[in-house]
């Protein structure tokens, strides 16, 4: 067999392109066949159908040499190293994998991942590269689902426009007042802390809580770390694939791979697009009279004991519509200055089902359970979360973006590591911020225990085509509210929880 340098044309074909005969393509070649042009997604010339086949194809591919696979001249982050000097795949440094599914895969494509599918966080940087798993050298991160993405991304892009609003009227009201403004940070019901406007027109944002000094809500990777779905999947491409974006690296070849324009901005806006618009979590609720019982009474104890302050049950969206791209993109992502208009469509419309749950006049409701705020779940007894030692973009390795249990039903194992392998475990090693809800739960009767768990159990990932977002164990619609009624208890405080819950 005859093998030809990356870049190369067999000959043969070369005859034949140039006699006329049209000959097909066999033997090894990319797996994809063609690239996509963003300005056919932005005049329509594509259909959402055909942008979202085309982003799922991307997601599922498994990248070979002649797509331009590998980064022998390049890390993870796209500084350049000596073409040769790291291997073509490692599975500390990466690339360690073929496909995004390859790690989003548990219990569907784009989901989540087991621990064996474990990313090691900025060991991608290293040069040269580490074969230790050692925590000095990197982040042992489990992976997270990316079912209802376009949601969650819309929620911080409001949230964030709330909170810089905040900051310019205090800006404002300082200029023209002369004196010190202090202003309290609050969005959608989330604190994150407070601010204080000068005169001078400088912000002393020492006291912002669970979100970088710029307010910028970043909901994307466990550590809050991450604007947008595009910002994540340039950074996934390069780091796990060694697929380099021509929005992020350019026309040229920056990892001396012999390939050029490897993932086009539009190829980009199609793997976006297809996440974005991936079926939202729902929940099931079984029509067996006993499992529906605990999962409603199990809901109630879980706001009365205090969980729901952090994994807040539900957020409104002012706007049911998802726009690409996002307006707070970092430079080597698209930005909104850059397109002639934003690809927008209505989540609640559009995509797979079951979608986002709409409201009138275009709003919606998010039923994620999370703040979208990082906090710290350590204190001196229970540290099990505080076991990172590379701190990722300035994030205080304690913190931790509040998980969204939307999804937590069929998606374990649990903890930033994938290493809880039980929702209890989970819950025990809960500290810090989270200790006086999870002291509440574990003073809690076995039985009402059990109900919390059942309850976190019912929230899962539907498989697509659902009707609805709650639903029994075939997947028919199931009236909530009713069940809500039916199995009414008089409400306690959380205070006296502990020692008489539903005895």
């Amino acid at each position: 067999m005859r093998f030809f340098p990356k870049g190369a044309v067999c000959p043969l074909l070369i005859i034949g392109l140039f006699s006329g005969a049209a000959l097909a393509q066999i033997g090894d070649g990319p797996i994809i066949k063609e690239h996509l042009n963003q300005s056919d997604i932005e005049s329509g010339a594509m259909t959402f159908d055909q942008i979202f086949k085309a982003g799922g194809a991307l997601f599922k591919a498994k990248f070979n040499t002649f797509d331009g696979q590998g980064r022998p001249g390049s890390t993870g982050t796209g500084a350049p190293r000596t073409p040769g000097s790291a291997p073509a795949f490692i599975r500390t440094s990466a690339p360690e994998s073929n496909s995004c599914a390859g790690c989003h895969n548990d219990p569907f494509v784009g989901a989540a991942g087991d621990i064996v599918a474990n990313v090691f966080v900025l060991a991608q940087a290293l040069d040269p590269v580490t074969e230790s798993v050692s925590a000095q050298f990197s982040n042992d991160r489990n992976t997270l689902g990316m079912h209802g993405a376009g949601p969650i991304e819309m929620l911080a892009r409001e949230m964030t426009a709330d909170l810089l609003a905040i900051r310019n009227e205090a800006m404002n009201e300082a200029t023209f007042t002369g004196q010190e403004v202090t202003k309290t940070l609050v969005t959608k019901g989330v604190h994150f802390g407070s601010l204080v406007a000068k005169a001078d027109g400088s912000v002393d944002a020492s006291g912002v809580e669970g979100v970088d000094e710029d307010l910028i809500i970043r909901p994307f990777h466990q550590k809050g770390a991450v604007i947008s779905i595009r910002q994540f999947t340039n950074n996934a491409m390069n780091h796990h694939h060694g697929m380099q974006s021509t929005e992020r690296f350019g026309f040229g070849d920056p990892d001396q791979d012999g390939y050029t324009e490897e993932l086009t901005v539009g190829d980009i806006t199609a793997t976006t697009i297809w996440q974005a618009s991936l079926q939202t979590p729902g929940q099931i609720i079984p029509d067996d009279p006993a499992f529906a019982r605990a999962i409603i009474k199990g809901e109630r104890t879980f706001s009365r004991i205090g969980c729901g302050d952090c994994h807040v049950p539900e957020l409104p969206l002012s706007s049911s519509d998802f726009t690409e791209p996002n307006p707070y993109n970092p430079d080597g992502n698209l930005k909104l200055d850059e397109v002639a208009a934003p690809y927008t469509f209505d989540m609640t419309q559009t995509g797979p089902k079951p979608r986002l749950e709409g409201l009138p006049n275009g709003t919606a409701v998010v039923r994620a359970f999370t703040d979208l705020k990082r906090h710290n779940l350590c204190d001196e007894e229970l540290n099990h979360f505080c076991n990172e030692e590379v701190e990722q973009d300035g994030i205080d390795t304690r913190l931790f973006l509040t998980r969204k249990l939307w999804d937590v039903g069929n998606t374990a194992p649990y903890g930033h590591r994938g290493d809880l392998t039980t929702l209890t475990e989970a819950i025990y090693y809960h500290g810090g911020d989270a200790r006086e809800s999870r002291d509440l739960f574990f003073q809690l009767p076995q039985q009402s225990q059990d109900e919390v768990i059942e309850f976190l159990k019912s929230l899962q990932i539907l498989p697509a085509g659902a009707e609805s977002l709650v639903v029994d164990q075939n997947l028919k619609k199931v009236n909530k509210e009713s069940l809500r009624q039916k199995f009414a208890t008089p409400e306690k405080p959380a205070a006296d929880t502990a020692a008489s819950d539903l005895k």
